[in-house]
C-alpha cells in the first residue's frame, strides 16, 4: 500500500515588488548604495534582494545593480526576480549622465512608471577620449531623452557636491533618493541606515544632507553641448617682480581682448618651463599683434591677436617625455588618482604605466647635435632603436621607477637645448610666418591657419598623425588664398581632420577642395 503524505501548499504573494537599478562605475560606490538601500528596506520590514552584473573594464561599461523591495507579510513568500526586465523598473540610479543615457537605450526608464534619479557630471568614456577631436558625448541629446522616457527626473552634479562634503557620488546619489519620496520611509531611517555602517560616517551624512536639500528644489542642472570655458581675468599682481613684469607686458602692450587668453599662455609656459620662455611667448605674440594691427585688426576685435595668444602657447608647451615624465611623478596627480579609485584609509595604491618609447623621443631629449648625429646614422639609431622600440609596464609606485621618471622631469633645465625643442621652434616660426603671409590679403583666413595648430598634439605615434594632418590640412592654403570663403574652407578641412584617427573625412574634403 502506498501513502502519501501531503503537505500544505505554500502561499506565494501577489504584491508587486518595488524595484530599482543602479548604474554605477568603480569607485562611485554602486556597491554600497545598493547595500545601504538592502539594510534600510530590511530595517523597516520589507524583504529585499540584491544582484550585480559587472561592466568590463576600462570605462566602456558600468555594473548594475539590481534591488527588488517587498513587504513582508506572515505566511507568505514574495516572488523576487534577479535581473531588471525593461518596462518594469521603477527607479533607476544613474552614477553618471551617460549611464543614465544608457538606462533609456536599455529600456529601463519608462514614461508610465520610472523615477529617474542621475548625476549630471561626466566620466569620459574610450570611445570619447580615443578621437583626435571632441569626442564627447552631447548631453543634450541625453536630457532630452530621459526627459521624455522618464516619469520624473532628478539631475545635477552629484559628484562635485559630494566632493566637496569629503564623500562619493554614492552619499549624494542615496540623498537624492530619500529626498525623492520614491521609498516609504523617513530622512531619519535613511540617516540611520548611514551611520550604522561605520566608516565615513559624518563625510557621508554631510553629502547626504546637501543632496537632500538640493534634490528638495526640484530644479535640474541645465546642460550644454558646448560648456563654458572660463579664463582667468588679468591680475593687477602675481606676487613675484618677475611674474609682476609679464603681467605688465600684457596690460601695456596688448588690447584688453586678448588679456584674459595672454594670462593663461603665461601660467602655463612659465609652469612647462620657466618665466623667461613665457616672455618669449609674449614677444613672439607682439609682433603678430603689431601685424594685426597693421592690416585692420582693430575692425575684427583683434581675432589675429587672440588666436595667436592661444595657439603659440599651445605650440611652445609641446609634449615630450620631460612633460609627460613631469606629469606622471606629480604629487598631485597620486591625489587626484587615489580619489579616483576610493583608495580608503590604510590601503596602498600600486600604479603601473603603459608607456612605449621610440628612438625618436630618445633622440628629441638629447641634446640638438648629439641627437642630429644619431639620426643621420641609420645604423645606430636601428641598432639603438631595437633596445628601446618596446612595450614596457611602469610601476610608478616604486622607487626604481619613480626616481627615473623624476629624472628625466629634472631634464626641464636643458630642454631648450634639446633636438625636440630646436624641431618644434622651427616648425612654429614656419607656422607663424605662413600666417602672417596670408594676413594681408584675407584676414579670417589668417585667423583659421593659426587654428591648424590644434592639429598638432601629444607625442610619439599621436604627434606624428598630428603633424601629417596638419600638413595634408595646410597643403590647401593655395587653392583657399584667393577665395572670400576660404576661411570657412579652412575651418571646414580642420575639422574633418578632427573627425577621425585614419583621417577619411579629411580625404574626402580634400577631394572637394580640389574641385573648387
Amino acid at each position: 500500500m502506498n501513502m502519501m503524505q501531503t503537505f500544505p501548499a505554500a502561499t506565494l504573494s501577489t504584491d508587486r515588488p518595488l524595484s530599482i537599478a543602479i548604474l554605477a562605475m568603480g569607485g562611485q560606490g554602486g556597491g554600497v548604495l545598493a547595500d545601504w538601500i538592502v539594510a534600510l528596506a530590511e530595517n523597516q520590514g520589507f524583504v529585499a534582494q540584491t544582484t550585480s552584473v559587472p561592466g568590463v573594464a576600462q570605462r566602456t561599461g558600468a555594473t548594475i545593480y539590481y534591488l527588488e523591495l517587498i513587504k513582508a507579510r506572515p505566511g507568505e513568500t514574495p516572488v523576487l526576480s534577479l535581473m531588471p526586465t525593461p518596462g518594469d523598473v521603477d527607479i533607476v540610479i544613474a552614477a553618471e549622465l551617460m549611464e543614465a543615457g544608457r538606462s533609456v537605450i536599455r529600456g529601463l526608464v519608462t514614461p508610465e512608471k520610472t523615477l529617474l534619479i542621475a548625476s549630471t557630471h561626466r566620466s569620459f568614456a574610450v570611445g570619447e577620449k580615443e578621437k583626435p577631436g571632441d569626442g564627447i558625448g552631447n548631453p543634450e541629446v541625453v536630457v532630452s531623452a530621459t526627459d521624455f522616457a522618464a516619469k520624473k527626473t532628478i539631475a545635477f552634479d552629484m559628484d562635485t557636491l559630494a566632493t566637496r562634503n569629503g564623500s562619493v557620488v554614492s552619499s549624494a546619489l542615496f540623498g537624492a533618493l530619500a529626498a525623492s519620496k520614491a521609498l516609504p520611509f523617513s530622512r531619519e531611517a535613511f540617516e540611520a541606515t548611514i551611520k550604522a555602517g561605520g566608516k565615513g560616517i559624518e563625510a557621508s551624512l554631510k553629502a547626504f544632507g546637501a543632496a537632500y536639500d538640493r534634490a528638495g528644489k526640484g530644479e535640474n542642472d541645465r546642460l550644454s553641448a558646448t560648456p563654458k570655458k572660463r579664463l582667468d581675468a588679468l591680475p593687477d599682481k602675481a606676487g613675484h617682480p618677475v611674474l609682476d613684469r609679464l603681467l605688465s607686458r600684457i596690460r601695456a602692450e596688448f588690447p584688453a581682448d586678448a588679456h584674459a587668453m595672454l594670462f593663461a599662455g603665461v601660467k602655463t609656459l612659465t609652469e612647462f618651463q620657466d618665466p623667461a620662455y613665457a616672455d618669449d611667448y609674449l614677444t613672439r605674440v607682439k609682433a603678430l599683434h603689431e601685424a594685426d594691427r597693421a592690416h585692420g585688426g582693430a575692425e575684427k576685435d583683434f581675432a589675429f591677436t587672440v588666436q595667436a595668444a592661444k595657439y603659440v602657447a599651445i605650440a611652445m608647451a609641446y609634449d615630450d617625455v620631460i612633460r609627460v615624465a613631469d606629469l606622471k611623478t606629480r604629487g598631485t596627480r597620486f591625489e587626484r588618482v587615489k580619489k579616483e579609485v576610493g583608495v580608503k584609509a590604510g590601503q596602498l595604491l600600486y600604479t603601473t604605466e603603459y608607456m612605449h618609447p621610440r628612438m625618436e623621443e630618445v633622440c628629441g631629449t638629447l641634446p640638438k647635435a648629439l641627437g642630429q648625429w644619431i639620426e643621420a646614422s641609420p645604423r645606430l639609431f636601428a641598432f639603438l632603436n631595437r633596445r628601446i622600440d618596446k612595450g614596457r609596464r611602469v610601476r610608478t609606485n616604486t622607487l626604481f621607477w619613480f626616481a627615473g621618471l623624476y629624472t628625466v622631469s629634472a631634464l626641464r633645465r636643458f630642454r631648450r637645448g634639446s633636438l625636440r625643442h630646436h624641431v618644434e621652434m622651427r616648425h612654429m616660426e614656419a607656422w607663424i610666418a605662413t600666417a602672417r603671409t596670408v594676413l594681408p590679403d584675407n584676414y579670417d583666413l589668417a585667423v583659421e591657419v593659426l587654428g591648424n595648430r590644434r592639429l598638432v598634439k601629444g607625442y610619439s605615434d599621436t604627434h606624428s598623425r598630428g603633424l601629417s594632418k596638419f600638413d595634408r590640412v595646410m597643403s590647401a592654403l593655395p587653392l583657399l588664398k584667393g577665395r572670400e570663403d576660404g576661411a570657412a574652407w579652412m575651418k571646414r578641412l580642420r575639422q574633418a581632420a578632427l573627425l577621425d584617427e585614419q583621417g577619411i573625412a579629411l580625404d574626402g574634403a580634400l577631394k572637394t577642395v580640389a574641385t573648387l
